[in-house]
């Protein structure tokens, strides 16, 4: 009702407009005493104002709807394509259905958690069952790959989940598992859970002072995106378990990241860091952004409060929000370098940062006032993207570390990117919670978040 109330009074004012400029004679030009130009309707690249709860779902609906069709999760016979149920018989021509996306990979254990944190905030449990039943299959057929994989027989998808050998492998997914387990679903991953955060934990190469680290593209290098991959499970894994030494840990490298990677001056964080260069160049890919605020949304969410580090980590999370906030584009996106205006707009960066924000704010991390239209501008550009089919249009596919800006800016998108999906979810999933506790509302046609409800429907008005 009210938002019909709010359609009536902006089609009275257009109106208006519209009668005050017909009493302009053709001789008259338009002008500041004949026209109320104020009420003049922008021309926006991308939507505009207060979104709705119920609109924020339908976009995430048609993604889900078509997510849970493009990954099927079945074993078949690779010669002959038929369905193998009794999963006693899978053997060495038996191959998981091959669908646009991997069931196991970081992405999809992004977009899994996406899935859970939709279920919470829409109450529909379709998002659930989505993660509920994959993570019951790869549970189920896991073993007997495995035994496969000791005869020296691969399967490429579920090798991943049996036997991990990057970051990329396990951390994402082990995250998901456990928030899964931690939400109470009955998935029965614990063994894959612990198989992970093995990896994670005691195998994965680091530096001598104990940050994750690869010999690629140079020996001992940094990565941000490796935040990402392995700290929100060891922190989620303090979690489930109480035990200390993962908190640790994640504060450890939270902090160790930041202290080579974080530029104060920008608050923002350089993509690579190589130990061997006698220079650090900062290139500021929004992704990999991304994946560093992301990790401190997910080790504060982890943490105790009061636990050792968490004020840092708490500041760093503000420190990083204000950087992002001045790099926001007029469209609501982010560039895919941050700070480099003709570079172009990006998908799964923009969904991220409205994801981290919204949850920010509804944390009560960070003023709602001051953020809260950043997050609606946000959500605007990501919807914008999400196309009928619910695909995901706009995403940088996978990228490694580069030292120029052109191996950033001629990065390919495609919309079967699958980066872009989990981070679209999160970032619905959130805007609807945040959009049920805040107070947002069109106010001389600029959204404004207020601290408590405006009952007024006058286009201009002062705080009630």
């Amino acid at each position: 009702m009210k938002r019909l109330i709010s359609l009536v009074c902006g089609l009275f004012c257009v109106l208006c407009i519209f009668a005050q400029a017909q009493n302009v004679t053709s001789k008259d030009k338009v002008n500041d005493f004949n026209t109320p130009m104020h009420l003049m309707k922008p021309e926006y690249k991308t939507p505009y104002g207060v979104a709705t709860p119920e609109e924020v779902k339908g976009v995430i609906d048609r993604v889900l709807t078509f997510l849970d069709t493009a990954t099927p999760y079945k074993v078949i016979n690779k010669e002959t394509q038929a369905q193998i149920t009794d999963f006693r018989k899978i053997d060495k021509n038996s191959v998981l259905e091959k669908g646009t996306f991997r069931l196991a990979s970081y992405e999809w254990g992004v977009t899994y958690a996406g899935m859970l944190l939709a279920a919470q905030t829409t109450g529909d449990a379709r998002y659930s069952k989505y993660v509920s039943d994959r993570f019951n299959f790869l549970a189920t057929v896991a073993p007997y790959f495995e035994k496969l994989r000791k005869e020296g027989i691969v399967e490429p998808q579920i090798r991943q989940v049996i036997h991990p050998e990057a970051l990329d492998d396990a951390g994402a997914m082990c995250s998901a598992m456990i928030k899964a387990q931690n939400d109470g679903l009955k998935c029965n991953s614990r063994a894959m859970i612990d198989n992970y955060i093995d990896f994670v934990m005691n195998k994965e190469y680091r530096l001598a002072d104990g940050t994750f680290a690869r010999k690629r593209p140079m020996y001992n290098s940094v990565w941000l995106d490796d935040m990402f991959m392995a700290i929100p499970a060891i922190a989620n894994m303090g979690k489930l378990t109480g035990d200390k030494k993962y908190y640790d840990e994640a504060v450890k490298q939270v902090l160790q990241f930041a202290d080579r990677m974080f530029i104060k001056e920008k608050g923002l964080y350089r993509h690579g860091w190589v130990e061997g260069m006698s220079e650090h160049p900062a290139f500021h890919w929004g992704r990999a952004n991304g994946w560093a605020i992301l990790t401190k949304v997910e080790v504060l969410d982890a943490l105790p409060e009061n636990y050792p580090g968490r004020d840092k980590i708490l500041e760093l999370l503000r420190a990083h929000i204000r950087g992002l906030a001045a790099c926001q584009s007029g469209e609501g996106f982010w560039h895919q370098l941050l700070d480099r205006n003709d570079s172009y707009l990006e998908t799964s960066a923009t969904a991220i940062y409205t994801y981290c924000i919204a949850h920010a704010i509804n944390k009560g991390w960070i003023d709602p006032l001051a953020y809260g239209p950043v997050a609606m501008l946000g959500w605007h550009a990501v919807e914008s993207k999400v196309n009928q089919a619910g695909e995901v249009e706009g995403t940088c596919v996978g990228t490694g570390m580069g030292f120029d800006p052109a191996y950033y800016y001629y990065r390919p998108v495609h919309k079967y990117a699958a980066h872009g999906y989990g981070p679209v979810i999160l970032a619905g999933g959130e805007m609807i919670r945040l959009l049920k506790t805040t107070y947002p509302k069109m106010n001389d046609s600029a959204v404004q978040f207020y601290r408590k409800q405006q009952k007024t429907d006058k286009p201009i008005f002062a705080e009630e």
